[in-house]
């Protein structure tokens, strides 16, 4: 797998740090104890393990609360699971027509060209499918992805999500630009990435390029960048993410709402303003998924309504992103306000109308 990740990526410097990718070297960087290492090897037997180097760089190994090694280091936690928690919690596999695409509402469509990522987050609802590099699409199921989309003139929107995207080498994100700009229903074409954050030297001056549609082009590309805890906004982010901005892309965020990471207004106001500082516009704030193995990170749905009535009041209007929750099953996504959240009855609405009991019993 290493040898096929590192063919289909986008080189950085080759003189640097290797990423962290097992127990044993987590426990030589002394971020996890020797005593843990059999425990989270279990871990490691279920779901994929990453550290990069400037991922490594912002954790405090001093401190046993840090919340960005909380976000990437495996804990023993994740080895219990309960009830409720999903492989596919939010429901791709049944809205999946063809290889890499999940076609869940009509006029957008998410493709998965590549299912590997530069780290691993504990609290992913993808954790269970991400790390395969055979579930990189090959060119023929490429060709049948485009081509499903082709015939679907209701198609406005593709959203590129993974895995990590922006682990394909420019040169396959130009490509990919270029044929989706040649889809005239298609309107926006939206990449979504942690490398921004997690490896920031990935965005180069050829990256930031190879995204931008041609001049003539009436596609619009815009990148989502997933941040959850102001540290992550290092120099180094900062940069790569001024590369995007400079480059015409307009910018995004996504943040989820994590139980010992951000699940304060205060964590969360000083992310938000940091993001709009640097041109990226909040968007969601997502309710955490029932992923397996993912428990120790999720608030109550009353929990975090408080913490984003809190915000208001605090934050501009262009630093305040939805609350929401991805349905479990494929329901679709919904902002967590009264008119889809119950929380007396604990019942969600979905954007058609259907009844959901939350979290499923």
């Amino acid at each position: 797998m290493t040898r096929e990740i590192s063919e289909m990526s986008s080189e950085p410097d080759p003189i640097r740090r290797r990423s962290l990718r097992t127990p044993a070297e987590l426990v030589a960087a002394g971020l996890v104890a020797a005593d843990s290492r059999p425990a989270l090897e279990r871990v490691a037997e279920r779901t994929a393990i990453a550290l990069t180097p400037a991922v490594v760089d912002l954790i405090d190994p001093a401190d046993p609360h840090d919340p960005v090694a909380r976000q990437f280091v495996p804990s023993i936690a994740e080895l219990a699971t309960v009830p409720e928690e999903r492989a596919d919690p939010i429901g791709d596999e049944a809205y999946s027509p063809v290889k890499g695409v999940v076609h869940r509402y009509p006029d957008r469509v998410l493709l998965k060209p590549i299912m590997v990522c530069p780290v691993y987050c504990r609290f992913c609802f993808r954790r269970e499918a991400v790390g395969d590099a055979d579930g990189t699409l090959s060119a023929a199921e490429m060709d049948e992805a485009l081509a499903y989309v082709s015939g679907r003139p209701e198609v406005r929107e593709i959203v590129v999500t993974g895995g990590d995207p922006l682990m394909l080498p420019p040169n396959r994100l130009a490509d990919l630009v270029a044929r989706v700009g040649r889809l005239r229903h298609v309107e926006v074409l939206r990449f979504h990435s942690r490398i921004p954050v997690a490896e920031p030297e990935r965005i180069t001056p050829a990256l930031a390029g190879a995204l931008k549609p041609a001049p003539d082009s009436d596609l619009a590309v815009w990148v989502s960048v997933h941040a959850n805890h102001p540290r992550e906004l290092s120099p180094a982010a900062r940069k790569g993410l001024r590369r995007l901005a400079e480059a015409g892309l307009p910018l995004l965020s996504q943040t989820v709402l994590l139980k010992g990471v951000n699940d304060s207004a205060e964590v969360l106001e000083e992310l938000f303003r940091a993001l709009v500082r640097n041109r990226v516009r909040p968007y969601y704030l997502h309710h955490p998924d029932l992923a397996r193995g993912t428990a120790h990170f999720r608030l109550s749905i009353a929990e975090g309504q408080e913490i984003v009535r809190q915000l208001r009041g605090r934050l501009t209007g262009i630093a305040q992103p939805t609350y929401v929750l991805d349905i479990p099953g494929g329901a679709g996504k919904v902002p967590l306000t009264p008119q889809f959240w119950d929380g007396e009855n604990g019942e969600v609405t979905d954007w058609r109308g259907g009844k959901h009991a939350y979290p499923p019993r």
